[in-house]
């Protein structure tokens, strides 16, 4: 059984294989990388030896030896670098895909890997210029926006640039180009799904109850990082006469749930067994601020010609965001979803042309 697909976008066989279809091989790959990252996260004394392995590297980098972020860094940029190579290979004669990744890679090469290191041996704070607020939710938080700050003119520069994105380019960068400006072409998470988590997009839940369970988690964990990020401006206003040790509590625990057991723990190692965006479809704070703009004002939709769809269905296997495409295409409606993230791919495995990617001057609203 062969999948209909346009010349060299070969998806055939993906529900035969076991990786990619929830069998043994996929089941032994999640809890290796499930492994993987808690004992990166919570026992880093466990993967001496292997950080170890990059003191060289490090020292060049940041004139230190390696460390737990040293290696997760390095084997992340890793990962984006070779499977985007397959990825490009893959989808070779789509330009929108070939230009989309090799930006997706070079941003997370040099602004998520090789300036933040930079800093670090310049004895900078630490920065990821490809990181906002609400997804980096400390570059918001008062106690980091002073450390900053306190660091001269570089200092505060990375304060204008955390805010100026967050609050102003944000909003207008979306309501050009929908989230896709950042989700597709620049966030390392969706680096990560876009090229390692490629093999894994058809198995993303499509159904009506999966959408409303991610309606509800997701916009839950934007309602915490606001409240959080407003609970620790007021104490610091208050000089921490207002909750201040429960705010701290707060930070720390939304950090632990939310920060590492959701994002890295679920987020990357289920990969193999809930499709690549579990992360972005279900938790991710920036996700959620940019799918309400990008319903409420952004120009970018995906138009459809239902009179040419021939129901194949390729559109909806294929769609990370568990957005059953088709049925949009079927009744010759726009795409304007919320949790849209622009990648294409609907649009590159149609083999009748359906799709398009657009963005217009009036976009259909819809609340």
């Amino acid at each position: 059984m062969k999948t209909i697909s346009v010349p060299q976008i070969n998806n055939n066989g993906v529900w035969f294989r076991s990786i990619s279809n929830r069998g043994g091989s996929a089941w032994i790959v999640g809890v290796m990388i499930t492994g993987f990252y808690c004992l990166l996260y919570w026992l880093p004394e466990s993967l001496e030896g292997i950080i170890s392995l990059l003191d060289g590297l490090s020292h060049v980098m940041r004139n230190r030896p390696s460390d737990q972020w040293f290696l997760y860094s390095f084997m992340y940029t890793f990962a984006v670098l070779g499977f985007g190579i397959v990825f490009i290979r893959k989808y070779k004669n789509n330009k929108y895909h070939l230009y989309r990744t090799l930006v997706l890679m070079a941003v997370q090469l040099i602004l998520a890997f090789l300036i933040p290191a930079f800093l670090v041996k310049m004895q900078a704070p630490e920065f990821y210029f490809s990181y906002f607020w609400p997804l980096k939710k400390e570059y918001l938080f008062p106690s980091d926006l002073m450390q900053f700050w306190n660091q001269g003119e570089l200092g505060m520069f990375m304060v204008f640039w955390a805010v100026m994105m967050a609050l102003i380019a944000t909003p207008i960068l979306t309501y050009y180009f929908g989230k896709r400006w950042y989700c597709s072409w620049v966030c390392g998470c969706g680096a990560l799904a876009e090229t390692a988590g490629d093999s894994f997009r058809h198995l993303s839940n499509k159904n009506v109850t999966a959408w409303k369970w991610e309606r509800r988690i997701i916009y839950s964990v934007l309602v915490l990082v606001v409240g959080l990020t407003v609970l620790l401006w007021v104490n610091s206003y208050q000089q921490g006469a207002l909750l201040g040790a429960v705010s701290q509590s707060y930070a720390k625990w939304y950090g632990f749930f939310i920060g590492s057991l959701f994002s890295g723990v679920i987020g990357t190692g289920f990969y193999p067994i809930l499709g690549s965006r579990v992360w972005c479809r279900f938790g991710c704070p920036m996700a959620a601020i940019l799918g309400i703009q990008q319903r409420i004002f952004s120009r970018f939709r995906i138009t459809t010609n239902g009179g040419q769809c021939i129901s194949c269905g390729n559109c909806s296997t294929y769609c990370e965001m568990g957005i059953d495409v088709r049925a949009y295409a079927q009744r010759g409606e726009n795409i304007v979803r919320a949790s849209c993230v622009g990648c294409g791919v609907c649009s590159a495995v149609c083999p009748r042309g359906v799709l398009k990617l657009e963005n217009g001057k009036n976009p259909r609203l819809k609340l």
